[in-house]
């Protein structure tokens, strides 16, 4: 997290360990064609904190559940499109959010499956062990009395606070994360452009959401000891 912001808002933070590690292993696997391999570590390092980011946007754990199942497959599906203009962290969080507008967008054919892991059992298997590992967090999270406070706010801003203070992506890639199209070979100019649009927003949404906080006697004044 960037100097002069806290965690006081945070719900939970999944700053990456070993991330570097891990996108090289993503890239190897991606350079030999091996979808199976890159999916997995892709599953295995990034699945716990993706399926805790479906939980804080969809309104229960079995939906989140469903829409993070979507995101495995898509994930699998997408990865001979990976080109390498951001980080496959970044990546997965866009593939994430992307399936869940698409989920919310059509409801009456959200029981529709890109493709089933028939194919690759091994991946069908990562995906259950996130899903199971993950569960317990998403119920005590949903009790939260600030996370309630999130909750309220509009859907955008509640993502914006969640990839920032709980995943700690930074400003441009919270940009390809949040952009829509299906592009993310974006110009610079844009993606520092729409980043420094996203920080102004962020410390109005933050600083609204401390004083809410605040009058609820879950987080003190700057100026309280």
């Amino acid at each position: 997290m960037a100097e002069g912001e806290d965690d006081t808002l945070a719900t939970r933070s999944d700053a990456p360990s070993g991330s570097d590690d891990v996108a090289e292993r993503i890239t190897a696997a991606l350079a030999a064609d091996d979808h199976d391999t890159a999916t997995t570590v892709m599953l295995r390092s990034y699945g716990p904190e993706l399926l805790r980011f479906l939980g804080s946007i969809h309104p229960s754990a079995a939906e989140a559940d469903e829409v993070f199942s979507m995101v495995a497959e898509g994930l699998w599906v997408a990865c001979a499109s990976f080109r390498g203009s951001c980080s496959p962290r970044t990546w997965c969080y866009a593939i994430a959010r992307r399936t869940s507008l698409r989920y919310r967008r059509d409801k009456a054919r959200r029981q529709a499956r890109f493709v089933a892991f028939a194919d690759a059992p091994l991946l069908a298997e990562v995906e259950a062990a996130v899903r199971s590992e993950t569960a317990s967090f998403l119920r005590t999270e949903r009790r939260s009395k600030l996370l309630a406070l999130r909750e309220a706010l509009p859907e955008d801003d509640q993502i914006l606070l969640t990839l920032r203070i709980d995943r700690r992506l930074g400003f441009e890639e919270i940009s390809l994360v949040m952009h829509e199209g299906d592009a993310l070979e974006l110009p610079d100019e844009w993606r520092k452009r729409e980043a420094a649009r996203l920080r102004k927003r962020f410390q109005t949404v933050k600083d609204r959401l401390r004083e809410a906080g605040r009058r609820a006697g879950l987080t003190r004044s700057p100026k309280e000891p």
